[in-house]
């Protein structure tokens, strides 16, 4: 399989200094995060939302302020021979501006968008080039792919006999073991010897994709592998992906094929996916629902906290001297609670504590880089309310139900501040309802109404502009 070589990271960032000395930078944001986080939605708004304020619309009001008022337009990259799926904006703003309106559908691929800032200069020194050469040019580069693949990162450094290890540990524990009951009944009743029989390895990838999918869909977990045993992506179900974690102590046909398959599958994911795309970035925005982590209850908000430690080690592998020398590597990691406008205002300080602590347990990005963490909304599609709790008042908030059109109050609970001790988790705490977004007029033109999304990005970007 082919992999970045260091001529071709120090190739790159030669090219990337040189358009920065014509002041043509070229800034490349990954967006990633736990599945179900809203990647898409947080695009989509940000697209619109830069758009929007290259026409001079105050969506932004926090990345104008960190670009001191110099944005002077925006405008979308046209396509090129790419061979990379383009992020479809207008049809996720299409969807948005549907009556009723509809939600952008979650990211089944990898795909990239390009847009162009344009930026008066601010110095002395940058009036003068920009005499000769123009305004400054920054083209930001996005790249969106599917959750799911985020939590490979930790498997690319693990042999098999690892991985099988801690995730078997993991499976055999509370409410995962009840959903991986019946894999974990193949598993363990597998002969220490067992031979190579396809069917065998298909029967096996089969219940531990089933149990993964219930743990996901019914359960809330988030730190389940690999992510294209839940998300094949486009290029559908292949035989690498057919192996799953085996207990210690096998040896043999059957071991033997999984272990290929397992290696195999690490090969294609790095070849694919990891060097070619993710590690030329240089900034990155986590998204984390940590709200429905917290509806999900103790071992799934835990479980939650598990996979963003192990995010933050694979993340801090990069920030060395290479990195440095190449000007390759991330230098921003930013983490976000999704979902900001489905607590009311005075909550918000309090989501926004809650994903720090949670991120806070380990150094959440690469040695060096600067980690902001928010609280957001990407879409925001409630407003602040009162609502009647055993007949006293509470802060709440209102929106159109999914379900069924209606405007209603919704109490969400309240949300702790750092990870809630034993006691919370013995009250019930409600499923938070799905909210319509609200719905566009003009198709996105004059942005789309945000919480957050400004501050986030002036971390993320700001010292560029």
């Amino acid at each position: 399989m082919p992999i970045l070589t260091p001529l071709e990271d120090a190739l790159a960032g030669m090219s990337d200094l040189a358009r920065a000395v014509a002041g043509r930078e070229r800034v490349r944001l990954a967006v990633t995060g736990l599945s179900r986080a809203g990647k898409t939605v947080f695009l989509t708004s940000l697209v619109a939302n830069l758009l929007a304020a290259g026409q001079g619309a105050r969506t932004l009001p926090a990345l104008e302020a960190a670009a001191g008022g110099r944005l002077r337009g925006v405008r979308l990259v046209p396509a090129g021979i790419e061979a990379t799926p383009r992020f479809d904006a207008a049809g996720h703003l299409a969807a948005l501006a549907a009556d009723p309106p509809r939600w952008p559908g979650r990211t089944e691929d990898l795909s990239t968008l390009e847009l162009e800032l344009t930026i008066s200069p601010a110095s002395w020194l940058g009036q003068a080039r920009g005499m000769v050469m123009g305004d400054r040019r920054i083209t930001l580069e996005l790249l969106d792919y599917p959750g799911e693949w985020l939590l490979d990162l930790p498997m690319l450094d693990q042999g098999f006999a690892e991985w099988s290890r801690e995730t078997l540990a993991r499976l055999r524990v509370g409410r995962r073991a009840e959903a991986a009951a019946e894999f974990l009944a193949f598993v363990d009743a597998l002969p220490p010897r067992a031979s190579a029989e396809e069917a065998l390895a298909r029967e096996g990838f089969r219940l531990y994709r089933a149990a993964l999918l219930r743990l996901r869909d019914q359960m809330g977990f988030r730190f389940l592998q690999p992510g294209r045993a839940l998300n094949p992506g486009p290029r559908g179900e292949a035989p690498l992906l057919w192996f799953f974690p085996l207990p210690e102590g096998h040896e043999g046909g059957l071991v033997d094929l999984l272990r290929r398959r397992h290696a195999a599958y690490l090969d294609d994911q790095r070849a694919a996916f990891f060097d070619p795309f993710f590690r030329r970035f240089h900034r990155q925005v986590v998204l984390v629902d940590a709200l429905g982590a917290l509806h999900a209850g103790e071992q799934a908000f835990d479980d939650t906290a598990e996979a963003l430690a192990a995010i933050a080690r694979a993340l801090r592998q990069g920030g060395g001297w290479f990195d440095l020398l190449t000007g390759q590597g991330v230098r921003r990691v930013g983490f976000a609670a999704t979902k900001a406008d489905h607590v009311p205002a005075r909550a918000r300080d309090a989501l926004a504590a809650l994903m720090a602590d949670l991120v806070g347990r380990q150094a959440p990005g690469p040695a060096g880089a600067e980690t902001p963490v928010r609280a957001i909304a990407a879409i925001r599609c409630t407003e602040d309310a009162a609502a009647l709790l055993d007949g006293r008042p509470v802060a709440a908030v209102r929106g159109v139900l999914m379900k069924d059109g209606r405007l209603t109050p919704v109490y969400p609970g309240e949300v702790p501040m750092r990870r809630p001790e034993p006691d919370f988790w013995d009250a019930p705490y409600f499923e938070m309802p799905e909210f319509q977004p609200p719905r566009l007029v003009g198709e996105g033109g004059a942005g789309i109404p945000h919480l957050g999304l400004d501050a986030l990005l002036a971390a993320l970007i700001g010292d560029l502009l």
